[in-house]
């Protein structure tokens, strides 16, 4: 009669946390600030924390609503002399990142700012990137994006 060994049995480690997928309030923010997005711009989106403060936060939480399909939040902060009746998303199309290159005033003492940016996309599986230069005002207090040119 064989006597068949025993293996030594291994403790079994718990499979690691899949990531939380994005626009959960426990994921990374999309508008790439060091924060949770429940606590980075969707609190922007929901309105529990007011409005943005700066035209670059602004823009951030614009960017990060394009990623979660927000379309109230974006047509709320867009300024009624521009705002289209809809947003059209795109979708074969998903953000990837966002670059604040650069900004000028947009602060809680201007009327105006501009931020420059560089938002990073795949399009049907082909990667690119939408620079522009956006344009802030003031509108009943609140931040507002206008409009933007396009930059190379």
């Amino acid at each position: 009669m064989s006597r068949r060994k025993t293996r030594p049995r291994t403790a079994l480690r718990p499979a690691p946390a899949a990531p939380a997928p994005a626009g959960t309030p426990d994921s990374p923010c999309p508008c790439g600030l060091d924060a949770a997005y429940g606590t980075c711009c969707a609190r922007f989106h929901t309105g529990t924390g007011g409005t943005a403060p700066t035209a670059e936060l602004l823009m951030r939480s614009r960017y990060s609503a394009f990623v979660v399909r927000d379309e109230p939040y974006l047509l709320r902060t867009w300024a009624p002399e521009t705002r289209p009746g809809e947003v059209d998303f795109d979708p074969g199309l998903r953000w990837t990142g966002l670059e604040i290159e650069d900004t000028t005033e947009g602060t809680a003492f201007h009327q105006h700012g501009t931020v420059a940016f560089t938002a990073r996309y795949v399009h049907e599986g082909s990667p690119g990137a939408l620079r522009e230069r956006s344009r802030f005002a003031r509108h009943e207090g609140a931040w507002v994006y206008v409009d933007g040119d396009f930059t190379e």
